[in-house]
C-alpha cells in the first residue's frame, strides 16, 4: 500500500497477509469497536490505536497462541483509512469531507474546500475537535487574517482527524424598494451597518421615495416583524440612526408608502413556499 502509516481506527481496511497461507490473506474492515476478526481465530484481535507493524506483532501472536502456526510471518498495510474525517463547511467554495492521511493543517483543509468564498467568509474560523477520550469537544475560534498573513504560525494548527472546521457566513442584511442598487449587503466590522450606510451602499434612494420606511426582522422560527423607521428624520439627522442586524430586509417604499409584500420577501430573500407564506401575516 502506498497509503503513509498511522495508527488505526474504526472502519479503516486492513489488508493482511501470512506467508504460505493464502486463506489468511484477506482485507479485514475493522469494527466499530476496533477489533477484527479472522477465520480459525476464536478471539476477536483489538487493534485501534496501533501502528501496522504492530498488528503484525499481535496477530502472530495469537496465530501461535491458538496453535494454528508455528513462527507465523505476518504483513499488514492499510488499504483505506476512515477512521480519521475532518469536514469542512461554511462559506467555501466546495463543503467536504476527507480523511487526514499524513500531516494534513488548517490551510490544507480549507484548499482542499476550494478556500474562503470572498466576501462571504466572516473573520474566524471554527475548529471543533474531539478532545481525547473525554467525549467533551474543544472549540478553537481561529482568526482569519492572521491564519492567512502566517504572522502566527500556530494558528495552522495541525489535523489528526475527527475535526469539524466551519467557516461562518459574514451575515447579511437586504436593502430593498426605492434604492438604486437593491440586494444583499455584507455586515461590516463594528458599529457601521445602519440604515443610512445601508443606503449608502445601495447608491442612494431613486426619485419618488417614501420617508416612512420599513425594517423587517426575522425572530427565531423565521417569523418577520416590521419595525417602522423615519427615514426623513434620519437622512436629515433629526432622528438618530438606526442599527441593522442580520438576516434584515431593510425595504424603502415608493412615494404611495405601501408596505413590502410577500411576492417581494420571496424575491429579495430567494423563498418560496409555506414558511414564507407564514411570516406574512405578521406584515399586514
Amino acid at each position: 500500500s502506498n497509503l503513509p502509516l498511522q495508527r488505526v481506527g474504526p472502519e479503516d481496511l486492513l489488508g493482511i497477509q501470512v506467508y504460505d497461507a493464502p486463506e489468511f490473506t484477506r482485507t479485514v474492515r475493522i469494527s466499530t469497536e476496533g477489533t477484527i476478526r479472522l477465520p480459525m481465530l476464536k478471539e476477536q484481535i483489538r487493534v485501534q490505536g496501533l501502528m501496522p507493524n504492530e498488528i503484525e506483532v499481535v496477530l502472530t501472536e495469537a496465530l501461535e497462541r491458538e496453535k494454528l502456526f508455528v513462527d507465523p510471518f505476518v504483513t499488514v498495510n492499510i488499504v483505506e483509512y476512515h477512521s480519521r474525517p475532518i469536514s469542512v463547511a461554511g462559506a467555501v467554495r466546495t463543503p467536504t469531507i476527507f480523511q487526514a492521511i499524513g500531516t494534513v493543517t488548517l490551510l490544507d483543509a480549507i484548499t482542499r474546500a476550494g478556500g474562503l468564498l470572498p466576501d462571504q467568509a466572516g473573520p474566524e474560523i471554527i475548529v471543533t475537535r474531539p478532545n481525547g477520550d473525554t467525549g467533551i469537544q474543544s472549540i478553537q475560534r481561529i482568526p482569519v487574517k492572521a491564519l492567512m498573513s502566517a504572522t502566527d504560525p500556530t494558528l495552522n494548527l495541525k489535523l489528526v482527524g475527527g475535526e469539524e472546521i466551519r467557516v461562518p457566513d459574514v451575515g447579511k442584511f437586504i436593502v430593498a424598494g426605492s434604492v438604486t442598487s437593491p440586494g444583499p449587503y455584507p455586515i461590516l466590522d463594528g458599529n457601521a451597518n445602519t440604515v443610512m450606510t445601508a443606503i449608502a451602499q445601495a447608491k442612494g434612494t431613486i426619485q419618488y421615495y417614501s420617508h416612512t420606511a420599513f425594517i423587517y426582522r426575522p425572530d427565531d422560527k423565521g417569523t418577520l416583524h416590521e419595525i417602522k423607521v423615519d427615514l426623513g428624520r434620519i437622512l436629515s439627522r433629526k432622528d438618530p440612526d438606526v442599527t441593522l442586524l442580520a438576516h434584515d430586509i431593510l425595504y424603502v417604499p415608493d412615494s404611495s408608502g405601501r408596505r413590502i409584500t410577500q411576492t417581494t420577501i420571496n424575491a429579495v430573500t430567494g423563498v418560496a413556499g409555506s414558511a414564507a407564506t407564514a411570516s406574512i401575516y405578521v406584515l399586514r
